[in-house]
Formats: C-alpha cells, sequence, structure tokens
C-alpha cells in the first residue's frame, strides 16, 4: 500500500493539512504516517551542565511530542476510521521529513503552511518552501 508522509505540530494548519491527508488516504487507499518533528540542531553551543542533562531532556520532549501532539492528531486519524504509523523524532524538519520518506519509501508528504513571512521567511525559508525544493516526492502543503 502506498504511504504518505503528513508532518504534523501544534497549528491549525497541521490540523488541516491532517485531514486533506485523510480525505486523501481514503480516497486512494494510502498508509499515513504522521510525522512529528522537534527541531534540534546537533551543532548547538552547551555548556559542561548542558550535556549532563542533554539526553535526559531529548528523552522527556520526545514523551511531551507524544502525548500533546502525536495522540491528538492520532485521534483524528482514528475518528475518520482509518490508522496510522508514527514517527517523533529530533532533528531538523524539512530534511527529518525527506528521510522519513526515503526510510518508508513514501509517495508523498503532506504539510500545513505555518505562514511564516517577514525577515524571518525570507532569510531562512519555511520548512514547506524546502521540502518543496528538496524532496524525492511531491508535496502538498495545505493553506
Amino acid at each position: 500500500m502506498p504511504k504518505v508522509i503528513v508532518g504534523v505540530d501544534r497549528g491549525d494548519a497541521s490540523t488541516r493539512a491532517l485531514r486533506f491527508a485523510v480525505d486523501v488516504a481514503r480516497a486512494e487507499d494510502l498508509s499515513l504516517i504522521l510525522a512529528y518533528v522537534i527541531n534540534w540542531s546537533p551543532f548547538s553551543f552547551s555548556t559542561p551542565s548542558d550535556n549532563e542533562q542533554r539526553h535526559a531532556r531529548r528523552e522527556q520532549e520526545l514523551v511531551t511530542a507524544r502525548e500533546q501532539i502525536i495522540e491528538p492528531m492520532t485521534k483524528i486519524v482514528e475518528e475518520a476510521g482509518l490508522s496510522a504509523q508514527t514517527e517523533v523524532q529530533h532533528g531538523h524538519p524539512s530534511e527529518t521529513l525527506v528521510d522519513l520518506a526515503y526510510k518508508h519509501d513514501a509517495s508523498h508528504i503532506i504539510v500545513g503552511r505555518t505562514g511564516d513571512s517577514g525577515l524571518r521567511g525570507t532569510v531562512f525559508g519555511s520548512t514547506a518552501s524546502r521540502l518543496v525544493q528538496h524532496s524525492p516526492v511531491p508535496v502538498t502543503v495545505v493553506p
């Protein structure tokens, strides 16, 4: 069964993207993989004290993400009569979603548009725009 990666977070655009993905999955008989990426860089500066706490903090972030983001999104999928695999990882959001597309041999990625604008969006770009530029599979950005 073909698979689609759905990038989720706490935003309204993410919920709209998930509802769109549910409709697409139902119509095209696709398997859903809900993915939340905790933005994290291995190159951040930290003190020795920070390093001691880093592993425990990362583990707690994973637990919190599953409880506060993945579980409510999974409930939306289940209420629609479908099921989904889930992935929660630390990393750069667009790079991690592309890696997950390769890992799961996904045929599609669906994300919500967060509305980044102004200097931040101009200088750094958005997750959605980076995905569109680098993804090996089609990307749908839901407004």
